[in-house]
């Protein structure tokens, strides 16, 4: 699922090509994209584009008089871009968007369509898509230690939970655990001062550095399907299962539980010990959520 680094890629890729330009047409190929009726999609036909953002792991398109597009691009979601008279590719795209610069495209690969798209007027019905959970860019530490201890969760639910934190995920969570050295299976109400302030610095170094990272690889294109990725080659430790750790060279352990993954290095983190996944149920009982749906829209799990 993309996440701050990619969202933040493809809305400074989409700046240059669409900002202060008007949209010409949307329309939406996929009966299961478009969310809300009112106001009518057609409204956005002819708006210019006044402001593109990120809004947790939503894009956003401003347009003026108040409306917002809001792409929320789920797990299998991406953005393209092509030239005006490009065909769009295939029954993967969900959403068509014409600019005087160029065409934009929804896509999303596989079977299930958990991509959306909505489209609201004013301030307050955008403010309804935003989870809520604090910017860890432009967090200090007593916000961020707040954002921690208000629920006692385990490290890794607690940084992917959209409530707590904006724009974290399965990828850019285990890569933070891994730069802070600390456990992901860790209780956030059991953490001392100096492990907060670690894990402080290194959400803000791991993200701001692969935000920089991503923004230099792609200066001056636009990122294809397969440039946002959850498994990129330079990760300390999520996808590297069984691959040596850059900082101790031990392998990378993982921990398996339905649909999610995590990664971590047993000596750097977790003081030598593996962490079976037979044991995942026990450790987390019911902190861990049992869907990706409910994972994304940090809803709590439901009954065993």
């Amino acid at each position: 699922m993309p996440e701050l680094p990619d969202i933040e890629l493809y809305c400074g890729a989409l700046r240059e090509r669409v900002l202060r330009r008007p949209l010409a047409n949307v329309r939406v190929l996929s009966p299961f994209l478009l969310r809300t009726v009112d106001p009518p999609l057609e409204a956005a036909n002819g708006r210019t584009v006044i402001a593109v953002s990120r809004l947790g792991k939503r894009i956003v398109l401003g347009l003026d008089g108040d409306l917002h597009l809001v792409i929320h691009l789920m797990i299998a979601g991406r953005l393209r871009w092509f030239a005006s008279d490009a065909k769009p590719p295939g029954k993967i795209a969900l959403a068509v968007f014409d600019f005087p610069t160029g065409r934009l495209v929804l896509t999303e690969a596989g079977t299930k369509r958990r991509a959306a798209l909505h489209f609201v007027a004013g301030s307050a019905a955008l403010a309804t898509h935003n989870p809520g959970g604090l910017e860890p860019l432009t967090a200090d530490l007593a916000a961020f230690t707040e954002a921690l201890h208000r629920e006692n969760h385990t490290l890794k639910r607690a940084l992917t939970d959209p409530r707590l934190f904006s724009g974290i995920g399965n990828a850019y969570s285990d890569e933070i655990l891994h730069a802070a050295r600390l456990s992901p299976v860790k209780w956030t109400r059991k953490l001392k001062d100096d492990e907060i302030a670690a894990l402080h610095a290194a959400t803000i170094r791991v993200l701001s550095e692969w935000t920089a990272a991503l923004r230099k690889e792609f200066a001056g294109r636009f990122p294809g399907p397969g440039d946002i990725t959850a498994f990129r080659p330079d990760f300390a430790a999520h996808g590297r299962y069984g691959l040596p750790c850059p900082v101790c060279r031990s392998a990378i352990q993982r921990i398996r539980y339905a649909e999610n993954e995590t990664n971590y290095c047993a000596r750097c983190q977790v003081g030598g010990k593996i962490l079976a996944d037979r044991s995942l149920s026990r450790l987390l009982k019911d902190d861990w959520p049992r869907s990706i749906e409910s994972l994304e829209e940090g809803r709590p799990p439901p009954p065993a």
